[in-house]
């Protein structure tokens, strides 16, 4: 009996629990499958926050360097939002001044990535998360953004090696989230409907950026 009791007590406390996240688990009208949702949607529950390594990066060629907690919010994706689209950004400044702006929290907008003249990667948001960088909530929640270090009107500061590097990390972001190599899902920040930015501009080579990730996708399949 006392065994009994000590199981119903545990299958009322998985109850409560379960009240808490929408009564998904009570619904269910078992113990196992409540704890089963209950697995699924803990973090859901205001106070909770998903367990995140300390300086994990989701591109193993990244340095991870963190952005404001401001310039960004709190997500489970693709769980809780699919995603299905890169944006291209230029920065307008320096790699380093990029970094500054993100770290400021009232700079209120970043991006995932950076990614340099030289080739280097910053990670400043992990891909879980929303990043605020399109302009559009939409957008922001179902993209991966990418910065890359130069000035639109400058076509010598989009370098082999930016490109190169950026295109593997496209290549790897579409075949994570297995997003089409495409012009519909890989574009500017200038496409996002209601945005006033022009990046990354006229000097930006779609056609030559295109065929590097078709290129590094086909490498990492």
């Amino acid at each position: 009996m006392g065994a009994r009791r000590a199981s119903e007590d545990g299958d009322r406390r998985i109850g409560r629990r379960a009240l808490i996240v929408g009564g998904v688990a009570a619904a269910a009208g078992t113990a196992a499958l409540a704890r089963d949702e209950l697995g699924r949607l803990w973090w859901r529950v205001p106070g909770v926050e998903k367990p995140r390594e300390q300086g994990a990066v989701d591109f193993a060629g990244a340095r991870w360097v963190a952005a404001s907690d401001a310039n960004w919010r709190r997500a489970d994706r693709p769980d809780d939002y699919g995603v299905d689209m890169v944006i291209v950004h230029v920065t307008q400044g320096s790699f380093d001044s990029a970094v500054r702006a993100f770290q400021d929290p009232g700079h209120k907008a970043a991006t995932h990535y950076i990614v340099g003249q030289d080739g280097r990667v910053a990670q400043m948001v992990r891909e879980l998360d929303v990043a605020y960088q399109a302009g559009n909530r939409d957008y922001n929640e179902r993209s991966v953004g990418i910065e890359h270090e130069g000035f639109v009107d400058r076509p010598q500061d989009f370098t082999d090696e930016m490109y190169e590097a950026s295109a593997r990390l496209t290549a790897r972001i579409c075949a994570r989230y297995d997003i089409p190599v495409d012009r519909e899902h890989i574009i500017g920040h200038v496409e996002v409907p209601g945005t006033d930015h022009t990046d990354p501009g006229p000097h930006w080579d779609w056609d030559r950026y295109m065929k590097l990730v078709r290129r590094a996708r086909t490498g990492t399949a």
